[in-house]
């Protein structure tokens, strides 16, 4: 069993010591070696402490899935610097919003930036980072509650919030993914979710702290089903991490089982409920795999809770349950928030839970408190569940948030921008459910302004709807149907009723 780390920076830099040639990354065949990691980060350490940053100043990082950017991130707490990662793919609005609320006065452009203008904010490129051997003030390390990575989730006004994640809370989650999943030694993981995604973090530092590898399978690669059913049975990996429905898409390969890949020996889902139809094709096309579904928000450090899907689960339960609490943590169920005896509102406590949203004291305080003799903040996820005996089940959120595709979702945020459409009068966006629980599609219900109705087709509305969307939304949260009323229910006080929108939707 692997042992417990204390250091995260400073136990990969010893397995590069140990181990230089030790392969750390996988590009689609191009690879790095730990000993390379090490040089790179190192290297870039040494640049960001030149700048003369304000201390513990978070770094922005703009760039998809390459090795540089994984060299830049240890860079950064190498340097006494928490990061911000952001996926290339966003639009450059994102860029200007996440900055707004962090007030980070540098990005390291690992691609190139978007037409932007950021006023005040330094950009550093890979090409100004020259390599050397440079020898680092190890106090200057991240370390304790410092703030390791900052993840930007949806916001319901149109301002992301941005999760601040702690050395100490990093930790907490790393040496439990370690010590709970039985994982191959020097595992090598399947890193497909992109880093601004909090599931990468599933795959990348227990793969960097256990003298694993990182099987990359890059964004551009998954959104297209040619290329994707090319490229992923060439890859060798043990530890296959996604949310349920990127595995479910890939069941439409045809050499998607153990058969073609006999090294694969763990799923680790996270992100999304788990159908059981799903687990139970799962198993049949890998039977000798161990299947672990796991639950937990950005804001408790990607995952609290797992479980084995056996044939014995399987057969107990229809409705999967989320898992066994990891052992330095205790979830509570607010049972002023449930509908029926015993369910409500998982409270999750315990030291993976983050310090709060950065610098926003209002939301931190809503969804943040400490409990009375408990040494850890405790948060309140939203999310409705309950237990049998100590398995945890998940049924849904208790306000408007959603998981689609992985995503977290604030369905206030899309109402906000469809609301402020020059042809809506009021737009609801409802998650469509499937029979599994899970969420199908976003349809947005709309009523239009007066006299707008008569002046376009509803093709017409909806080209013009979705295109003012794309500048303030990211791809994956535009709705995929759009639905036109006369009039929305309207709740009590005067507002429209979200709720009975997403009732109508799911009839």
């Amino acid at each position: 069993m692997q042992d417990m780390i204390k250091d995260v920076i400073k136990t990969i830099d010893e397995i590069a010591e140990k181990e230089p040639d030790r392969v750390v990354y996988d590009y689609l065949g191009q690879t790095n070696t730990y000993g390379e990691l090490k040089k790179r980060s190192d290297a870039w350490a040494h640049k960001l402490a030149s700048l003369d940053l304000p201390e513990h100043d978070p770094i922005m990082i703009w760039g998809g899935q390459t090795f540089e950017m994984i060299a830049s991130f240890l860079g950064c707490v190498k340097a006494g610097h928490s990061y911000i990662p952001i996926a290339s793919y966003s639009n450059a609005e994102r860029l200007t919003m996440i900055q707004d609320v962090s007030k980070a006065n540098l990005v390291l452009a690992i691609d190139p930036l978007p037409d932007i203008n950021l006023s005040g904010v330094k950009v550093l490129a890979p090409a100004e980072v020259q390599a050397g051997d440079y020898v680092l003030d190890q106090e200057k390390f991240v370390k304790g509650d410092d703030n390791f990575y900052i993840i930007f989730t949806s916001g319901t006004t149109g301002k992301p919030k941005g999760v601040q994640i702690s050395h100490d809370n990093l930790l907490s989650f790393v040496n439990w993914e370690l010590t709970d999943f039985a994982l191959p030694e020097h595992p090598s993981f399947l890193a497909q979710a992109p880093y601004s995604f909090d599931l990468s973090v599933m795959s990348l530092y227990p793969a960097l702290v256990a003298a694993g590898k990182l099987v990359v399978l890059p964004h551009d690669v998954t959104q297209n089903f040619a290329q994707l059913f090319m490229t992923l049975p060439k890859m060798q990996f043990n530890v296959w991490v996604s949310t349920p429905s990127f595995a479910q898409m890939c069941f439409l390969d045809k050499t998607f089982d153990g058969e073609h890949h006999p090294d694969l020996t763990h799923f680790l889902f996270c992100g999304e409920e788990l159908p059981r139809t799903e687990a139970e094709r799962l198993k049949e096309k890998f039977p000798q795999a161990h299947i672990f579904n796991t639950y937990g928000p950005t804001e408790t450090t990607v995952a609290v809770s797992q479980v084995e899907i056996t044939d014995e689960i399987l057969a107990k339960y229809d409705r999967l349950p989320i898992g066994r609490v990891k052992e330095d943590t205790k979830i509570t169920i607010d049972e002023s928030k449930g509908e029926n005896p015993g369910e409500g509102e998982i409270i999750i406590s315990g030291p993976s839970v983050s310090k709060g949203y950065m610098n926003n004291p209002e939301k931190t305080e809503a969804a943040f408190f400490k409990q009375e003799n408990d040494e850890y903040a405790s948060y309140r996820t939203g999310d409705a569940g309950f237990f049998d005996g100590d398995m945890l089940f998940y049924r849904g959120r208790i306000d408007f948030q959603i998981k689609f595709n992985g995503y977290r979702i604030e369905l206030e945020e899309i109402n906000f921008y469809l609301s402020k459409n020059e042809l809506v009068r009021y737009g609801v966006a409802a998650p469509k459910y499937n029979k599994e629980h899970a969420v199908q599609q976003i349809v947005a219900k709309i009523e239009l302004k007066k006299g707008v109705r008569r002046k376009y087709s509803d093709a017409e509305l909806t080209r013009r709807i979705r295109q003012d969307l794309t500048k303030d939304l990211m791809p994956y949260m535009i709705p995929q149907r759009f639905i036109y009323e006369d009039s929305l229910p309207i709740s009590q006080n005067g507002k429209v009723d979200i709720k009975a929108v997403i009732k109508e939707v799911n009839k």
